[in-house]
């Protein structure tokens, strides 16, 4: 049985930062089993950087062979249009092109969306659309008891040996969660 973390019916949207990160490391399944009947959605652009890194990293394979990922390859004006306007603001060539389709997707279909980069981030709050990082993700796995605060801690060591950037250093998690309200004080201890 597959478990979802939050009620919402609509799929969170993935950047492909996370994505690639928790793949490199083995965690792929946490993202995956986190979703559950929600499901994870992607823009096209995050599938096109996944694939173009897969070449070169086969642990990204899975990401996109398992099934599990939604691709959505909108083709209405209303999107493109969002995804040309963050496009503008945010695109250096071929780089942050997976951001401006998850922030379109977020904007055009009001889905929540999972970014850890700080200036999507920060755009995205201005705007008003629901947007989370990994960080919150896992905490709200841990307060629901899906879980341990054990685990995750060791998960996002381990993302950080892989130069994965989180708002704190190896060992940094709980007390980065406790301090930004984002573990209820039950796991204070845990």
């Amino acid at each position: 049985m597959a478990v979802c973390l939050v009620s919402a019916a609509d799929p969170l949207v993935f950047d492909t930062g996370p994505l690639r990160h928790f793949a490199q490391r083995g965690w792929i399944g946490v993202i995956k089993f986190l979703t559950g009947d929600r499901g994870a959605m992607i823009p096209e652009s995050v599938e096109r950087e996944l694939v173009r890194q897969a070449a070169s990293d086969s642990r990204l394979e899975p990401i996109l062979s398992d099934g599990w990922l939604t691709v959505d390859r909108s083709t209405d004006v209303e999107f493109l249009v969002a995804f040309a306007a963050y496009e503008q603001r945010l695109a250096v060539g071929q780089k942050n092109l997976g951001e401006c389709g998850v922030l379109a997707l977020g904007r055009v279909r009001g889905w929540e969306m999972v970014l850890d980069d700080a200036v999507p981030r920060k755009l995205a709050g201005e705007e008003g659309l629901r947007v989370m990082g990994t960080v919150r993700l896992l905490c709200e796995a841990v307060t629901a008891g899906h879980l341990t605060l054990t685990m995750v801690e060791a998960l996002a060591d381990d993302l950080i040996a892989n130069e994965y950037r989180l708002p704190f250093g190896p060992g940094g998690f709980r007390q980065f969660a406790l301090e930004n309200g984002l573990l209820a004080d039950e796991e204070r201890a845990g």
